[in-house]
């Protein structure tokens, strides 16, 4: 069978990967790719994609368009992470109403087979009552009620349910939904430069004054007691996605964390990875840092508001309920993930470049 994908947030990340590495695939004859952005220098040239530049919630932009191409396959990659400082409403239609729009297509266009959703662990709620030795399951409550990246990814999952149980009547396609662990890899840590955890402590974030204070302010690592991150390696997440969306898989509609069996990275392993030593802090100093750069910085430096309990309390996934139902095993550890550089990406390593903007599409 030759499939027609339709990938949105093209220009990001994660879109992006997807887009160059499923077009290698002969049983791929056509990406339909959209994004707010222009489309990236490594899609350019690539004959297998069909390139929109619009917003999810801009249905006239590409609804008819998209629907004549026939798409059997839909990945919904497409959010503003950082929070937009003082648009929240924009921000809202992007990503909530954007994501509406986009499940109301796939769930209604005949020719769609799977649509598959990019969520986050964020929606678990980071809290002074998590433990590193709770391991959420998917079928646990979602309670982030203060982040917006985490309150917003909460309430498109919520819908996406409320939407697909509506049609239960009628023929839906096969649901799929990911909660990542944070996405990394030599791509993400070197060839597509970002304002992120890695990049702040490692000292690669250049070209601003504002960025040379945080330099100094981390000289050593910042680390509450209940500090940890799990990551997960940008080659698993494309395996991952790639048999969801190619294989035969039995289920209607199906959540999974994806996330690497083994401990998570703690603050001293962090300090090791980028040759620096911990600071301890307590929970009420890094909540000010947030609220003080935030507003200082009017957003340029990612510190919203609840962002500061994901630095002070854990969140610790359990992601064997994708080995156990479809039998994936990942190939990397959490630690490996973020201090390796192997994988279908090890030459971002030696030639990284200089700067992404957070995508939508």
């Amino acid at each position: 069978m030759q499939h027609t994908l339709f990938i949105t947030g093209a220009a990001g990340y994660v879109g992006a990967m997807l887009c160059e590495q499923f077009a290698k695939r002969d049983d791929v004859a056509r990406i339909i790719a959209l994004d707010k952005e222009e489309q990236p220098a490594e899609l350019r040239n690539n004959e297998k994609i069909t390139w929109i530049t619009a917003t999810t919630n801009d249905t006239s932009a590409w609804g008819g368009v998209v629907a004549e191409m026939a798409p059997d396959i839909v990945i919904h990659t497409a959010w503003q992470i950082r929070e937009m400082y003082g648009h929240k409403k924009r921000q809202w239609e992007l990503n909530v109403e954007g994501s509406d729009a986009l499940f109301d297509f796939a769930l209604s266009a005949p020719s769609v087979q799977k649509l598959i959703y990019f969520s986050t662990a964020s929606i678990y709620g980071a809290d002074p009552s998590n433990t590193f030795e709770h391991h959420f399951t998917e079928d646990e409550p979602l309670r982030e009620n203060e982040y917006l990246y985490g309150i917003e990814k909460r309430v498109v999952e919520e819908h996406l349910e409320e939407k697909v149980a509506a049609r239960a009547a009628t023929r839906v396609p096969q649901v799929f939904i990911v909660r990542p662990a944070a996405i990394t890899g030599p791509r993400g840590r070197f060839g597509r430069m970002r304002f992120g955890l890695q990049s702040a402590l490692s000292g690669r974030l250049k070209g601003s004054f504002i960025y040379s204070i945080i330099a100094k302010l981390v000289s050593r690592v910042p680390a509450t007691p209940g500090w940890c991150r799990q990551f997960i390696h940008e080659d698993d997440v494309n395996d991952i996605i790639e048999l969801l969306a190619f294989s035969d898989l039995a289920g209607s509609y199906e959540v999974f964390n994806i996330v690497p069996p083994g401990p998570p990275v703690l603050a001293p392993d962090m300090a090791r990875a980028v040759g620096k030593r911990t600071l301890n802090v307590p929970p009420w100093l890094i909540r000010i840092a947030f609220f003080f750069f935030w507003h200082a910085t009017r957003g340029k430096v990612p510190t919203a508001r609840g962002g500061w309990k994901f630095y002070s309390y854990p969140i610790v996934m359990d992601g064997s309920k994708l080995t156990r139902q479809y039998g994936y095993v990942y190939q990397h550890s959490s630690h490996d993930a973020f201090t390796k550089t192997d994988g279908r990406y090890a030459h971002c390593a030696a030639a990284p470049v200089s700067d992404e903007s957070t995508s939508n599409g």
